[in-house]
């Protein structure tokens, strides 16, 4: 077993293991470790737990210290550093006139490396505006091109349900949303009803994927013919998947209705097809821009 410490370095962010050493960490510590970044002022997430050796990403780095109060006040400074790092790193691209969007930018804790984020529909070709920042922080100067799901994490912002945005709050990475996704649920197939603020389909699409799918297993599909538990045959008319009812076109005494009657209540045959998927042409051709096979890229470099 390895004794390990969970550590996070921005909201929402990945969390990352290191080696407690002999400190005495408790959880919401903030702490400073190496990372390939150079050094890192992180929060604890984690407490010091043990793990088998095959969960944790060798070779281990340490902990360098707990954060003391000299520590607190060099991040403080940091931010402001970064405002100001912000500003004239606009500045420079508005000299250079490049085609891109300016996100966020930040240091590392030793001042070893200045981090600038941004986005831009193609490649971009920064290589005087690198040279140009260097002559003016005299440090490291890292451009990273940045996915529009990764702007809105850093950003933040409302999502149509009220609530501040599940990507710059808790959710830690992106998993992958799909169009068949939003079928599944019997949503509208609206560009402007499930795509996000970042453009793209929204994440929480993924939270009730799994509960729908068991649902719709347990229901016939439109069209299917049922027998119901009073010995009437019908054709199926519409479901209510979380209610798990089925309205049923049937025949009594020569005259057609339509009943309704709980999934318990019918037989049908079980195995689930899966046809009411499928997009059509159009539909794809007009929600293809909404896929996201990107995934997030802040995290990955500590």
């Amino acid at each position: 077993m390895i004794k390990v410490v969970g550590v996070r370095f921005r909201t929402a962010g990945k969390i990352y293991y290191f080696d407690p050493q002999n400190y005495t960490i408790h959880l919401g510590d903030h702490v400073i470790v190496e990372t390939a970044r150079g050094v890192e002022f992180g929060t604890v997430m984690i407490a010091p737990k043990e793990l088998e050796p095959e969960k944790v990403v060798q070779p281990l780095k340490p902990v360098i210290r707990v954060a003391t109060p000299e520590d607190e006040k060099i991040e403080e400074r940091n931010h402001q550093k970064e405002k100001d790092a912000f500003k004239i790193c606009l500045e420079k691209i508005q000299k250079h006139k490049m085609e891109m969007k300016l996100v966020d930018a930040e240091y590392t804790f030793d001042n070893n490396k200045l981090l600038f984020y941004f986005t831009a529909d193609g490649r971009i070709d920064f290589r005087e505006l690198v040279k140009d920042l260097a002559s003016v922080f005299r440090t490291r100067i890292e451009l990273r091109q940045i996915g529009v799901r990764d702007e809105t994490k850093i950003l933040g912002g409302v999502g149509i349900c009220g609530r501040p945005l599940c990507c710059n709050t808790f959710l830690s990475e992106f998993a992958p949303v799909s169009i068949k996704m939003a079928k599944e649920q019997n949503l509208s197939l609206n560009p402007s009803k499930i795509s996000g603020v970042c453009g793209r389909l929204m994440c929480c699409l993924k939270n009730e994927e799994e509960t729908y799918e068991y649902l719709n297993s347990r229901l016939p599909n439109t069209g299917d013919y049922v027998t119901t538990d009073d010995k009437l045959r019908g054709e199926v008319q519409s479901v209510s998947v979380l209610r798990q009812t089925v309205k049923v076109l049937v025949e009594v005494d020569d005259e057609k209705e339509i009943r309704e009657y709980k999934v318990n209540q019918l037989k049908f045959k079980p195995k689930r097809k899966k046809e009411h998927l499928k997009l059509s042409a159009e539909e794809l051709k007009e929600l293809s821009a909404l896929e996201d096979k990107g995934k997030s890229k802040i995290d990955d470099t500590h």
